[in-house]
C-alpha cells in the first residue's frame, strides 16, 4: 500500500495521526521543500444554490484533508470567491482570483456563470476544473475541464430508459426552467427517446428560472403542462427550486416523476420528505456504489459532515484529485500552462463514481445510474436501482 492510499484509508477511520510515520513508494521527488500553490474555488455563497456550493467546497476540502492539505506535493492555499448568480458576478469572482495569482480554478455551480466566464478563463490561460456547471455550449475550450457531466447526458440516459418503460399509450409532460441548461437536457432526452415518438409530442412547458421561487411560482405552468393528462412528468430542477417545484407538482399530480438526479440531491430530500418518494432520477453517482474509492470517500464524508455525500461533493473531490495528479506530473515548479497540459495526460481516474477518464471535449466518459427515492428508516434516500448507460 502506498502512502496516498494509507492516508485515505486511515483518514476514513479517523486515524490520520499515525500516517506521519509512513514511508512513500510513489513520490519520485521530495515534497517538503515544494512551494505553496494557490487554488481558486468559485461557488455561490448565498441564494438558492448555496447548498450545492457548500457541497462543492466540502468535497474539495475533504480531498485536501486526506492528503495533508497538499496537491501534487505542494501545500495548498485555497482561496474562495462568490460566483453570485449572473455572468457578471461570476466574471468578477474569476478576475479577483486571477489577480491573486492562482495556479488553477475550480467549482462553478450555475451554467449561466460558466458560459459568462469562458472567455476570461481562456484568455488568462489558467485551467478551470469545473465541478458542476457543464452546458454543451462549451465547445472548443482549451483551459476549461469538467469533472461533472454534460447536461444532455442526463437527458439521454433517461430518454433511453423511459422509451422502453413507458407503455404505448403513455404520455410525457416535460417541464423545465427557462435557463441555459434546460435545452441541453431536453435535446438529450428527445434524442434517445425518439424525436418523433408521439408519447413526447407535447411542447415543453418552460417555467420561471429563479433560484429562489415562491410558493406559487410554478402553479400555472404545472396546470398548463398537466392539461393533456400525462402519464409521467419529466423535469429538471435543483436546490431550492427543486423543493418548491415538487411540492407544487404534488398538489396536482401523484404519478411517476423522472429527472436528472439534481432534483433529489442533498438537502432537497430533507425538505421534500414523503413528496419525494418514488421519484426516479439518472445521475453519474450514487452514495451506495460498492467500490473501494467510494467506501473511503463516503465514509470520510459522513464522518466529517454527518450527511450522505452528493454528486456535487464527489465531482469536487475528483476535481482536487485530477489537480493533484496533474500538478504532480509537472514537477516542482508548476505553471498554469504546465498544469493544463498535464491534465490531458493523467488517464483513468479511480473515482467514487467508478473509473472514468476525460474525453476529447474535456468532460468525463462515465457511467450513469438509475436511482429511486425510498425510505431508509426515518430518512429519505436515493437508492441505486441499476446502471443505465456509459456516456461521454
Amino acid at each position: 500500500m502506498n502512502r496516498r492510499r494509507a492516508l485515505q484509508l486511515l483518514a476514513a477511520l479517523g486515524t490520520t495521526g499515525f500516517v506521519a510515520a509512513c514511508g512513500s513508494d510513489t513520490d519520485a521527488q521530495p515534497t517538503a521543500d515544494r512551494s505553496p500553490v494557490k487554488i481558486g474555488l468559485i461557488t455561490p455563497q448565498g441564494g438558492g444554490l448555496k447548498s450545492i456550493g457548500d457541497d462543492i467546497t466540502n468535497g474539495f476540502q475533504l480531498f485536501l484533508d486526506l492528503h495533508e492539505q497538499r496537491l501534487g506535493g505542494h501545500p495548498v492555499d485555497l482561496l474562495t470567491a462568490d460566483e453570485g448568480d449572473t455572468a457578471k458576478t461570476g466574471k468578477a469572482a474569476v478576475e479577483g482570483l486571477l489577480k491573486q495569482g492562482v495556479l488553477a480554478l475550480t467549482g462553478v455551480v450555475n451554467s449561466a456563470v460558466m458560459v459568462g466566464i469562458r472567455d476570461t478563463v481562456e484568455e488568462a490561460r489558467v485551467p478551470l476544473i469545473g465541478s458542476n456547471a457543464s452546458p454543451s455550449s462549451l465547445q472548443s475550450v482549451f483551459y476549461i475541464w469538467r469533472t461533472s457531466y454534460v447536461l444532455d447526458e442526463a437527458g439521454r440516459a433517461l430518454g433511453r430508459y423511459l422509451r422502453d418503460q413507458l407503455p404505448a399509450n403513455g404520455r410525457v409532460a416535460i417541464i423545465m426552467p427557462e435557463n441555459v441548461g434546460s435545452p441541453d437536457v431536453v435535446r438529450g432526452f428527445r434524442q434517445e427517446f425518439g424525436a418523433t415518438d408521439p408519447r413526447i409530442a407535447d411542447p415543453v412547458t418552460y417555467t420561471n428560472a429563479t433560484p429562489n421561487p415562491g410558493k406559487t411560482t410554478y402553479a400555472s405552468d404545472i396546470t398548463k403542462a398537466l392539461a393533456k393528462k400525462p402519464t409521467v412528468v419529466f423535469c429538471f430542477f435543483a436546490g431550492a427550486a427543486a423543493v418548491e417545484f415538487i411540492k407544487q407538482l404534488r398538489e396536482k399530480f401523484a404519478g411517476p416523476v423522472y429527472a436528472p438526479g439534481f432534483l433529489t440531491e442533498g438537502t432537497v430530500l430533507e425538505n421534500l420528505r414523503d413528496n419525494a418518494l418514488g421519484i426516479q432520477t439518472a445521475l453519474n453517482y450514487s452514495a451506495d456504489l460498492n467500490n473501494t474509492s467510494n467506501r473511503v470517500f463516503a465514509s470520510a464524508y459522513r464522518k466529517k459532515h454527518q450527511v450522505t455525500p452528493t454528486t456535487y461533493a464527489m465531482a469536487s473531490y475528483d476535481a482536487a484529485q485530477v489537480l493533484d495528479q496533474a500538478i504532480q506530473l509537472t514537477g516542482g515548479k508548476p505553471t498554469p500552462q504546465q498544469v493544463n497540459l498535464a491534465l490531458g495526460k493523467i488517464g483513468q481516474i479511480d473515482s467514487p463514481r467508478g473509473i472514468w477518464q476525460f474525453n476529447q471535449p474535456r468532460t468525463p466518459q462515465q457511467k450513469w445510474y438509475l436511482r429511486e427515492v425510498q425510505r431508509d428508516g426515518q430518512v429519505m434516500s436515493n437508492v441505486l436501482i441499476n446502471e443505465l448507460a456509459t456516456l461521454g
